[in-house]
């Protein structure tokens, strides 16, 4: 069984490494994101109460988070092994989600830490461009479109998102600096974290995290 947590900052990889995790292990992704939508479509009691905040504005407490992802944890198809995104993001979720395990005996049993240098995260982050119209992804470097600014899709307009410029993403990994990376420590101390290099091409990345993961399960 394979339960696991990403770690990692904004542009270190995460969400290409998940992708390729889920498609090789075959065990469901668990999305605090969608995890909301899903619960407000229901209309659990937690579902309601987050609604309640998010439509107001306003961040949904931990106490709620945590009782949506106890909820989401204990269905039947996280049984084998799940893939935890977005949760925890701090300490006292963190140590929420120990008690969780617990409770319904699926505790964490891996937490990859994907790394990635700073100057690679800006160029990563700044280098990335949408299509307007069909939400295609793009990079100035890495996934040029065969027109400049014109998506292959669709024809549509390229562009920069506001929150992919060097200023918003230093904004971000320092919020992930104070409230994340105190994460690598404690789990650390737990004995379940491993690191991977999420700076060098992203097969490699995956198979690096395989090796560790195979030995876990």
């Amino acid at each position: 069984m394979l339960n696991i947590i990403l770690l990692g900052p904004p542009g270190a990889g995460k969400g290409t490494l998940a992708k390729k995790l889920l498609k090789h292990y075959q065990f469901p992704h668990i999305s605090t994101g969608d995890m909301f939508r899903e619960a407000i479509k229901q209309g659990t009691p937690l579902g309601r109460l987050a609604a309640s905040y998010i439509n107001q504005g306003h961040l949904v407490p931990d106490d709620v988070t945590i009782g949506l992802v106890k909820e989401r944890l204990a269905q039947d198809d996280c049984k084998h092994g799940f893939l935890l995104d977005g949760f925890p993001r701090t300490l006292p979720q963190a140590e929420a989600l120990v008690l969780i395990g617990k409770d319904i005996n699926r505790p964490i049993t891996s937490v990859i830490n994907v790394t990635c240098d700073k100057q690679e995260l800006i160029r990563r982050i700044t280098g990335r461009r949408v299509c307007r119209t069909c939400g295609a992804p793009y990079h100035i470097d890495t996934m040029k479109p065969k027109v400049d600014g014109v998506c292959d899709l669709c024809g549509g307009e390229l562009y920069q998102r506001k929150d992919d410029t060097q200023a918003l993403l230093e904004q971000r990994l320092e919020h992930y600096n104070h409230e994340t990376r105190p994460l690598e420590q404690f789990y650390e101390n737990l004995g379940l974290l491993k690191t991977v290099d999420g700076g060098v091409n992203a097969d490699v990345t995956f198979n690096d995290a395989v090796k560790i993961l195979d030995e876990v399960a």
